[in-house]
């Protein structure tokens, strides 16, 4: 709730506190259940879960995580101590530097080399540039705080390929690596064979309740169980975790091209009209942003506003921008957002700005002359 007045019904980013659990998915669950195996045990719903997935991405093993921050460390680790090397490379909006509290370094001693323009994707000439012997790099399909935004397919393997002629590996942050698909048009397994590790989050487009599975060949995953161990993360009765991330691999991964079609007919209905802009144009993914005309604290007291009156959340967080009279949000299209036709979105952004240009925090100067 924003003010207490009324609760989230309905939301265009995807981990709004909206938890809608159709019945057919709580029936699948409980098909899923032989109460006759142990739920922990070899064929549990973790076990199927990391056969599955090692599978799906063409790897020898999997492992369940109860968190992706902690699995993507974990992998780092470990190819930085088979290295003998402590620095990795990664994009300067890395999950792993931003939100992390750099984890990284504080648990496992590693340095990261931020590589490339802080608002353009990395290239293979910014990788070349670096004149250190590297442990790993580290793509994130989609980049999302660039509004997932993916290399060409082609520039994707340069760039792996020249990290791994260094001697270095190539590590995959795949939470959404399941939008990312939609792009490439590729089968996982040959997406996933570019990377010598991937991670996958469970919660994110899976709409699982949390967790991570970390994929690669074997003897990498025997040492992630260890350093799992290590850092408290083998948890006992994970399987309803595991069964939830099942649910979703089988309900919501196939609808994953549905959900990038149509984040591309909103993006297209707010380009048309002009007030706000959408980028990428097209959509790459089911993810973009919408990037407004207002300053970032008006835009949050309007949204909040239309939060509190329709109870409609319409982000996770604005984002603030160089130019102070500008800002943006993300939309994350996953069953939350199908219901929202395009036009709505694009009434839904009149009615922002003209709540943002009522707001105490927009810039009186900027104000029109009949406001």
């Amino acid at each position: 709730m924003a003010d207490g007045s009324m609760p989230v019904r309905r939301a265009l980013f995807l981990h709004a506190p909206i938890r809608r659990t159709p019945r057919v998915m709580l029936e699948r669950m409980l098909e899923l259940v032989d109460d006759d195996t142990p739920p922990d045990g070899p064929d549990g719903p973790v076990a199927e879960l990391e056969r599955r997935l090692a599978d799906l991405l063409g790897k020898e093993a999997a492992l369940f995580f109860p968190s992706g921050t902690m699995a993507q460390q974990v992998a780092l680790r470990i190819h930085a101590d088979r290295r003998g090397r402590r620095t990795f490379a990664a994009h300067p909006q890395s999950h792993l530097d931003v939100w992390e509290e750099q984890g990284y370094n504080a648990v496992h001693g590693l340095r990261l080399r931020r590589t490339g323009d802080l608002f353009e994707l990395m290239t293979a000439s910014d990788l070349a540039a670096i004149g250190e012997p590297l442990a790993a790099a580290v793509w994130e399909l989609p980049q999302r705080d660039l509004g997932g935004l993916l290399p060409e397919w082609d520039d994707l393997c340069e760039q792996v390929a020249l990290v791994r002629a260094s001697g270095a590996a190539a590590h995959l942050d795949g939470a959404r690596l399941w939008e990312a698909q939609t792009y490439y048009r590729r089968p996982f397994d040959q997406i996933a064979v570019l990377f010598d590790s991937v991670y996958v989050s469970l919660y994110k487009s899976l709409q699982g309740v949390r967790g991570a599975v970390l994929a690669a060949d074997a003897d990498t995953v025997r040492a992630a169980g260890v350093w799992r161990q290590r850092l408290g993360g083998g948890i006992r009765d994970a399987w309803p975790l595991a069964l939830a991330a099942l649910v979703g691999l089988d309900a919501l991964a196939p609808r994953m091209s549905a959900f990038r079609d149509h984040a591309i007919a909103i993006a297209a209905a707010v380009n048309a009209d002009g007030t706000a802009r959408a980028h990428p144009d097209p959509p790459q993914t089911p993810i973009f942003h919408i990037h407004l005309p207002a300053p970032r604290r008006a835009v949050e007291q309007a949204g909040a506003a239309v939060l509190a009156e329709h109870g409609i959340q319409l982000w996770g967080r604005v984002r603030s921008a160089p130019d102070p009279s500008r800002c943006s949000f993300e939309v994350s299209v996953g069953e939350n957002a199908m219901e929202f036709a395009p036009e709505e979105v694009v009434a839904l952004i009149h009615d922002l700005l003209a709540r943002a240009e009522a707001a105490p925090a927009f810039a009186p100067e900027r104000r029109s002359p009949t406001a």
